[in-house]
């Protein structure tokens, strides 16, 4: 990752109050990483942020285009976020 980008980057208040990282630690350099087109990387950095993108572009397709299912999709698609979320949190403390 360069530098440059690196300093956009808002720091976790979190890890630098009590240095211990937050569910959300991860997301913008997954995503930063996402837009370079290193997908394996950014899945590795934070493993949630496939679902929660495809939860960003569903609930954008459906302000257009309304699907019928739409709550049901959208309840499965924050459940695998959330679930994959503190999974991941929970390896980064157990591993």
């Amino acid at each position: 990752m360069t530098k440059g980008l690196e300093e956009y980057m808002l720091p976790c208040l979190n890890k630098q109050l009590f240095g211990i990282e937050c569910l959300g630690c991860g997301i913008q350099r997954a995503a930063a990483l996402l837009f370079k087109g290193d997908f394996i990387a950014a899945f590795k950095m934070y493993p949630a942020i496939y679902p929660l993108l495809l939860f960003l572009l569903f609930i954008l397709f459906n302000l257009f285009i309304k699907i019928k299912y739409a709550e049901k999709v959208k309840i499965i698609l924050v459940t695998l976020s959330i679930l994959l979320i503190v999974t991941n949190y929970v390896f980064k403390y157990i591993i």
